[in-house]
């Protein structure tokens, strides 16, 4: 079994080969099951969180095996890299993998467990919730402080970052880590990056406004291309569901 532990909880690592060996029996709380398992381990006071990634495809198998680094060694490296630049992610703690001889199996990445106060998704949803306006602006700043440090969350979407109100700020810690790039950004790959986080016009106004505070763009030149990227993917991603329900609809 390959794996690698952040030095500050080497004392748990006992505990942690025990938790992956069985991780497919009942133990731990299940925070979230489909594609890849989320599960919340206790030990010795430390609450962790632990994502079973799915087994790939065969390709993959190959791939992860031979050629690629698996997505909980990414995951792992990307929350080490975050840390290192002061960017907010749940405290990296360790990776495994299970490979047999000829291919790759399975993966863990166990991180330290947060109960945020919110996602983003819950200001898609809900566009009462209170200082919503507020939230979505520090949302902007810190995006924009995640391209400053060249950072390219491929993944910027509504699941995918975790909000605590600290007194009166906010804070935000990314997760799902396992897609990223760390380059230099330019305003096209910028305004690219939110594309994926709302539908909703009125809340990429505020951010497109918020964020053109922040560089030497108009808040109109910055919300166009937002809107722009914005509509673009929204497109793709609903041909790409009626594409599914054709196919399913083939099947039967």
């Amino acid at each position: 079994m390959k794996y690698q532990v952040n030095p500050t909880y080497s004392e748990l690592l006992p505990d942690i080969k025990k938790i992956i060996e069985n991780f497919e029996e009942g133990e731990g709380e299940v925070m979230s099951t489909g594609r890849n398992t989320i599960k919340v381990f206790e030990i010795k006071g430390k609450a962790l969180s632990v994502k079973s990634f799915k087994i790939p495809n065969l390709v993959n198998k190959i791939s992860y095996k031979f050629f690629r680094k698996s997505k909980a060694e990414r995951s792992f490296q990307y929350a080490t890299i975050l840390e290192s630049k002061g960017v907010g992610t749940p405290d990296p703690v360790a990776y495994f993998e299970k490979p047999t001889p000829l291919f790759f199996k399975s993966s863990y990445y166990i991180c330290k467990h947060l109960s945020p106060d919110l996602t983003y998704r819950e200001l898609v949803t809900n566009p009462n919730y209170p200082e919503h306006e507020t939230i979505l602006r520090a949302f902007a700043r810190f995006t924009f402080e995640l391209h400053e440090k060249e950072i390219q969350f491929l993944d910027h979407s509504p699941g995918n970052t975790l909000i605590q109100k600290v007194g009166e700020n906010y804070d935000f810690f990314l997760v799902d880590l396992n897609r990223m790039n760390f380059k230099s950004l330019n305003f096209e790959e910028r305004m690219l990056n939110f594309s994926r986080l709302t539908p909703k016009k009125d809340m990429i106004e505020i951010m497109a406004d918020e964020y053109s505070k922040l560089i030497d763009k108009s808040s109109t030149e910055v919300f166009e291309k937002m809107w722009f990227y914005t509509n673009q993917f929204q497109e793709k991603f609903r041909r790409k569901k009626e594409l599914k329900k054709k196919l399913k609809f083939w099947k039967h």
